[in-house]
């Protein structure tokens, strides 16, 4: 899959050593939300897009490579205030989850960007631990539509 990326990011990604730093935003969405939840793991706030990233913990492991299972994002943040584990027991269906990458000279440019939903969460005293998961396309029905008399009347 192709992917458009800035100069400055190509150019950081091809040198042998760079200066830029690359951010990851985390924005986890839910209708049941007052407001979604942004976080940067990184030691300042900063602002992308006219959105205040807060700087908090966290860590993510990248899915690796397998035929047999979809891909699924492992999240760990920290339960420093229990703001997370409070949003996340008050809904009912799954919340969405955006990771962005961003580099900090250049925060209103996204990199990359993937859309996940929270299959399954835990949590402790001292973190929470998510497994995100992506779309799954693969057990959608092909073809999409079919030709049955109720979509389609006139057929039959």
């Amino acid at each position: 899959m192709s992917r458009s990326l800035s100069a400055l990011c190509r150019q950081a990604l091809y040198a042998e050593g760079t200066e830029q730093v690359f951010l990851l935003l985390l924005t986890i969405s839910h209708g049941d939300l007052a407001a979604p939840i942004r976080v940067v793991n990184n030691t300042v706030s900063i602002v992308s897009r006219s959105q205040t990233f807060v700087a908090y913990p966290f860590e993510i492991d990248l899915p690796g490579e397998s035929a047999e299972q979809l891909a699924s994002v492992q999240l760990r943040i920290d339960n420093v205030d229990r703001a997370i584990v409070d949003s996340l027991r008050q809904l009912l269906a799954p919340p969405s989850v955006l990771l962005e990458v961003v580099l900090a000279s250049q925060p209103d440019v996204v990199e990359a960007s993937f859309a996940l939903t929270l299959a399954s969460a835990d949590y402790d005293a001292l973190v929470v631990t998510a497994t995100l998961r992506f779309e799954d396309i693969l057990s959608e029905p092909f073809p999409a539509g079919s030709f049955l008399p109720g979509n389609f009347p006139g057929l039959f």
